[in-house]
């Protein structure tokens, strides 16, 4: 998901979608302490995608 689509979404949106990026990032990890993961650069775009939302968020409430 874009800044753009995040920025069209509630705030209660926003954070149920940190909390889906949080598990997948959690997904993630435990993939890569048993050795399936072969896919290291969803870690990265996960990341990155929660900051984004958390950013949206912090300036939305600046705004307020």
């Amino acid at each position: 998901m874009d800044t753009n689509e995040m920025r069209g979404k509630s705030a209660k949106q926003l954070g149920e979608h940190i909390v889906e990026l949080r598990r997948e990032q959690f997904s993630l990890r435990m993939q890569k302490a048993q050795g399936n993961n072969t896919q290291t650069h969803q870690f990265k775009r996960v990341r990155r995608e929660i900051a984004r939302a958390k950013t949206v968020l912090t300036s939305r409430s600046d705004q307020d």
